[in-house]
């Protein structure tokens, strides 16, 4: 019992917190959000400046990391608590592109799961899951989704709360390759407007078709009331 106090004590004197991310809706809710939390914030935004030293000068409590591309090294998770946001109702939708693998599969709602991170990927325990609706573009949805993860990061650092071990049977997505965002030859046109938002984000490779040396690649898909689908197409000669 004393050494959990202690421990209370160590990490209530722990002020120092970092959120490592690349992506602009991530970085406008940093700066709009964390002025208002307690304690003091870094901004990591390359994988450049996630070095040993740098952490060691600040020594986080903890390390969020919403939408991070890069594998963390195992020394950083040992040293430091470290916090991925995942979409999907873990142990089911480990792994990679989790908004494309959740929407070719039909689901329309998922969670937001806060884990703490471990040597393998989203298997770490959860400190808490929030509903999150998947309707509308990946751009709209992760910009959907930024708000809520900040709001998450609050409630781990005023709240400190124990992360419980991941129950139930793992299910594992493979991380989709640029290929498969080429659009499948026979499907309903629901099925068309799903592919084509589900990869309508900033730096994601957009849903395609090839005709002949030019590639068509298309975005800002809608269906309107009469069934009616609709959507941008680019025409790229060289790609």
């Amino acid at each position: 019992m004393v050494e959990n106090t202690t421990l209370k004590f160590q990490n209530a004197m722990n002020n120092q917190y970092i959120v490592a991310t690349i992506k602009k809706w991530n970085t406008d809710q940093f700066n709009k959000k964390v002025c208002n939390f307690p304690g003091e914030w870094n901004l990591i935004t390359s994988p450049e400046e996630l070095t040993i030293e740098n952490l060691e000068k600040i020594n986080p409590r903890y390390i969020f990391f919403p939408h991070w591309s890069w594998i963390v090294p195992n020394e950083v998770l040992k040293r430091w608590e470290c916090v991925c946001f995942h979409m999907a109702d873990v142990p089911y939708g480990r792994g990679g592109s989790p908004l494309q693998n959740l929407i070719v599969r039909g689901h329309k709602k998922t969670k937001l799961s806060a884990l703490k991170m471990i040597d393998e990927l989203d298997a770490g325990p959860v400190y808490k899951k929030i509903p999150l609706d998947l309707s509308g573009s990946a751009q709209e949805i992760f910009e959907r989704m930024a708000p809520e993860i900040f709001d998450l990061i609050n409630y781990i650092v005023t709240e400190e709360p124990t992360p419980e071990a991941q129950s139930g049977i793992a299910t594992v997505f493979k991380r989709r390759t640029k290929d498969q965002s080429k659009l499948p030859e026979s499907a309903t046109l629901e099925v068309l407007y799903d592919h084509i938002r589900m990869l309508d984000a900033e730096t994601y490779p957009k849903a395609f078709i090839q005709y002949g040396s030019v590639r068509l690649e298309f975005d800002k898909a809608k269906i309107d009331a009469t069934g009616e689908l609709t959507a941008r197409v680019k025409f790229i000669e060289k790609f």
